[in-house]
């Protein structure tokens, strides 16, 4: 709890936007121009345990939905909700998402978007064991602290390559009011700071049974240190997925997917900790379930792999 309670108040930074194993299939979540790209009404629901057995260890769930509109199909509007925990932090923020696409040559889509909506913060320090229970710091819960939410991002798409680059949130916001950050130490105020996302892919057939995808995602926050994930994934006879991923310097990944019909697609992840938290958890668990409604039966004949 030490280590939680240092996390938590005494860190330059306070909680940042949670991370996923299964981040190509979520990619909604951190680039709104994602909305609408895959030609169906789409659902998706993930939720995620990070470090097994660690008391007050991160737990994330997420819900999108999406689909293209317009007369051409050439605009996307979607929904992204996020409910993460960590101790006595619970952050959960709700927005909008919004893309316009332009049809390039061969098919080939490239996608602008705006997400907008708010975040919610709370915490309840009686969820600390706190050493001195008179320090004036932990006297106030925050209690739905009310954040804006602005982000945009760029998506580029052929059937089988994918690039994007997004900032889920411009605003770089403090979860205390002014008028309680006068005495405060700047190096413990909660803020958020921009995170940049760079995620890419490239799905090769390997005979008629058998695809490959190797995926990468980059992740980018100032002050911390670089995250980056890479992962390879094959698809066999267009319904069972397997794949391992590595987040740099911090886990190894194993991967399962089932495409369980045209509309349904349900994964799993399980992540094994590289650093020595290893030795305080079980690893981290992930699971995931998308589900598609189509147009018409020309829409979407074989799984896409992204």
């Amino acid at each position: 709890m030490v280590f939680l309670l240092f996390a938590t108040v005494h860190n330059t930074f306070a909680q940042q936007d949670p991370q996923y194993t299964q981040y190509m299939y979520n990619t909604q979540i951190v680039n709104p121009a994602y909305a609408g790209s895959r030609e169906a009404l789409s659902f998706g629901v993930l939720g995620r345990t990070q470090w097994v057995n660690l008391d007050g260890s991160p737990a994330t769930g997420t819900f999108t939905v999406n689909s293209p509109i317009g007369l051409y199909d050439n605009m996307g509007l979607g929904l992204s909700i996020v409910h993460d925990q960590i101790g006595p932090a619970v952050e959960s923020n709700i927005v909008v998402d919004f893309s316009y696409s332009l049809l390039l040559k061969s098919l080939n889509k490239l996608s602008f978007g705006l997400k907008a909506g708010i975040d919610v913060l709370d915490v309840d320090y009686a969820k600390l064991k706190i050493f001195d229970f008179g320090d004036p710091f932990f006297q106030n819960n925050i209690d739905n602290q009310l954040q804006p939410q602005v982000g945009a991002g760029i998506y580029y798409n052929t059937d089988k390559f994918y690039a994007g680059f997004s900032v889920p949130n411009f605003l770089n916001t403090k979860h205390f009011d002014e008028s309680s950050l006068a005495n405060t130490d700047p190096g413990s105020i909660a803020i958020e700071r921009l995170h940049y996302f760079l995620i890419a892919g490239y799905v090769f057939d390997v005979n008629d049974n058998l695809k490959f995808k190797p995926a990468s995602l980059v992740k980018m926050v100032s002050g911390s240190p670089l995250q980056w994930d890479i992962s390879a994934n094959f698809l066999i006879n267009e319904k069972f997925t397997l794949g391992a991923s590595y987040r740099w310097s911090a886990s190894l990944s194993a991967l399962a997917g089932f495409q369980i019909s045209r509309s349904i697609f349900a994964g799993m992840a399980y992540d094994y900790q590289s650093t020595a938290i290893e030795n305080y958890s079980n690893g981290s668990y992930e699971v995931f379930l998308r589900f598609d409604i189509f147009n018409g039966p020309d829409r979407m004949m074989t799984p896409r792999f992204f």
